[in-house]
């Protein structure tokens, strides 16, 4: 086993409370890192877990879980925690994992989980959709779908995921969510392959020749795992397409690192806009 049979690879650091007596991680500990990653999993599946399932009314349950050692981990170790799903049955899941320091296998595992009813516990055939998702992501196939177009068309699938971040989560008022420069906007979506929207942004004309990107939105469970960047992109491809030259956005200060690493530079002081505080950034799209 090496760590080029995993698609998806968990990094994490050793802590000081995970080591024991002789100075090594203590061997239940890597039951816990494996289910840590399995977190992972679910997000590189682009599957928010707790809501996906309640929408397919299953759950997974833990049938199996074994570990062979072949070596330690020690405190400040950088591990990389690999897993795969290696075979579903009717309602069984089997998965296949590792953890790396480096190149070197430290521990193998497996785990074996039974799809069933979250009342009465009973086995249930895995759904196809999740099937289809988990056998075609070790396939390397793509788990999600990018969609551009009109208010009218995407409407259905951009309101949630904006009703969820901004109006749910962020605390931003109804009516200061919602305007009429939805109608001629340019709206990108990303859904999972159950159809769920994830993630979704806007594109305006603010004046001849600049665009500006707002309402980007992604939900909770799936930040970090590049769907802003690809919302991001497909805009700016767009704006691009149309001969604009610069593009802006009022980014939130807690998310300028993120703008910044993808080419945005800050302009002027941060300000105030429905509670939060913000500021301007921009990026040139051709040498003016």
């Amino acid at each position: 086993m090496t760590r080029d049979d995993f698609r998806l690879l968990h990094r994490l650091r050793v802590r000081w409370v995970e080591v024991d007596l002789q100075k090594i991680v203590f061997n239940g500990h890597y039951l816990m890192y494996f289910d840590t990653a399995m977190a992972d999993y679910w997000r590189a599946l682009a599957i928010p877990y707790e809501d996906t399932m309640h929408r397919l009314g299953g759950d997974l349950y833990v049938k199996k879980a074994s570990l062979e050692y072949h070596a330690s981990a020690q405190y400040d170790d950088r591990l990389d925690v690999g897993l795969r799903c290696q075979r579903i049955g009717n309602s069984s899941i089997q998965f296949v994992g590792g953890i790396f320091c480096g190149d070197q296998l430290l521990i193998t595992g497996e785990l074996l989980y039974v799809y069933a009813n979250p009342n009465s516990k009973t086995s249930m055939p895995v759904p196809q959709v999740l099937r289809d998702t988990m056998l075609g992501f070790e396939e390397g196939q793509a788990v999600t779908q990018l969609e551009t177009g009109s208010w009218h068309n995407f409407k259905d699938k951009a309101q949630p995921v904006r009703t969820e971040v901004f109006v749910q989560e962020q605390g931003i008022d109804v009516k200061d969510e919602w305007d009429a420069a939805d109608a001629s906007a340019t709206h990108a979506v990303i859904t999972n392959r159950f159809g769920h929207p994830l993630g979704t942004a806007r594109l305006l004309e603010k004046s001849p020749g600049v665009a500006q990107i707002g309402r980007m939105a992604v939900v909770r469970v799936m930040r970090g795992s590049g769907l802003g960047g690809q919302l991001l992109q497909a805009l700016i491809t767009i704006a691009k397409a149309r001969g604009d030259k610069e593009v802006c956005l009022h980014a939130q200060c807690s998310a300028q690192a993120f703008y910044a690493r993808e080419g945005f530079e800050p302009v002027g002081q941060p300000f105030d806009e429905v509670g939060i505080a913000h500021i301007e950034m921009r990026k040139v799209l051709v040498d003016l």
